[in-house]
């Protein structure tokens, strides 16, 4: 089995159901969007979230991905940085329950970082405040070289553009060591802020491209996401376009393909775009076809948006491993 590492924001979930959109308005949060909070008011935020009832879950976008994939029986590996306190315990932890080899620095001047998590009823719709501490820590220094060889893949997150210079030097060690690169282009506004860095990083540098339907028309200017998913190819090898509950457009080379979306009862659409990349990254490791790629990545999604947070339980990912064999069997692989 081809492996993986990941590197991204090392971050514990915070998350609410929301009654309602006020608490977005009181902070000035946009619905759907992602938005940096210092400590003061991400504390703040957290205050008002606890009477709602939150729950507390290791996430972060690229960890997410990279959890999926060794549950899914990938060798997988991540890069970050915690703090030294107890979400930092927590998140090493969970890292290493799934099997991940975690390459987990200690910073000693913040906390570490928590991704405040809104969910409003009744579209399962995600605010983030995101309060970076200790992940924004890591620098290019930090990377080191023999991390990166001997893995197949290296995904990482569009969150870790706060720092151009780090993820310009991961893509460096990574292509340097022969792996194939992923990117998830994480959110809108991230890619509104960083727009021309992207485009250089995709253009030199990354092999595979995840977006959903707002972060393609914010990558391409183009509204249509199967004309966002033509913009996106012309730069990276692999595109990949989400739309949500109707599925996945998805274009290599001269491939282009639709893959339906899977069955679910949705309650939380929080890592459903990582659990999609997990997904699509496990099937392409193993040379599945394009189509059943994007089928596996949308079984994976399917299962947690039926939970509230990013992990998956057991009897889902039950059914989810049964669900993929019998789906690879129907295509006669």
């Amino acid at each position: 089995m081809k492996s993986i590492l990941g590197i991204g924001n090392a971050l514990t979930d915070i998350l609410a159901v929301l009654p309602d959109d006020s608490l977005l308005a009181e902070f000035h949060l946009p619905k759907g969007s992602m938005q940096h909070v210092d400590v003061t008011t991400g504390d703040g935020i957290w205050q008002a979230l606890k009477p709602l009832g939150v729950k507390y879950v290791a996430g972060g976008s690229a960890a997410n991905t990279i959890a999926c994939t060794a549950i899914l029986g990938m060798p997988s590996g991540f890069i970050g940085k915690i703090g030294n306190d107890e979400l930092g315990l927590l998140f090493k932890s969970d890292q290493e329950q799934y099997g991940v080899d975690t390459h987990l620095l200690t910073s000693e001047q913040h906390a570490s970082g928590r991704s405040m998590v809104f969910v409003s009823g009744g579209n399962a719709e995600r605010t983030f405040a995101v309060y970076l501490g200790a992940a924004l820590d890591l620098v290019p220094e930090d990377l080191v070289p023999a991390w990166f060889e001997g893995y197949d893949y290296f995904h990482i997150e569009g969150y870790l553009v706060q720092n151009q210079d780090l993820v310009r030097r991961a893509v460096e060690l990574a292509r340097a060591a022969g792996c194939i690169i992923s990117l998830d282009l994480a959110s809108y506004n991230v890619v509104e802020s960083n727009l021309a860095f992207l485009h250089d990083i995709v253009e030199k540098y990354v092999d595979i491209t995840f977006a959903n339907e707002t972060e393609a028309r914010a990558f391409t200017g183009q509204a249509d996401p199967r004309a966002a998913l033509d913009e996106l190819s012309r730069i990276s090898r692999t595109a990949i376009v989400k739309v949500g509950k109707n599925g996945s457009w998805l274009k290599r080379d001269d491939e282009v393909v639709f893959a339906d979306p899977w069955p679910a009862n949705p309650l939380d659409a929080t890592g459903a775009g990582d659990s999609y990349a997990a997904g699509f990254l496990y099937a392409d490791a193993q040379g599945l076809p394009l189509k059943l790629c994007g089928e596996i990545g949308s079984c994976i999604a399917a299962k947690v948006v039926e939970v509230i947070g990013t992990k998956i339980d057991i009897p889902r990912w039950r059914v989810a491993k049964q669900e993929i064999r019998e789906l690879m069997a129907s295509r006669n692989v």
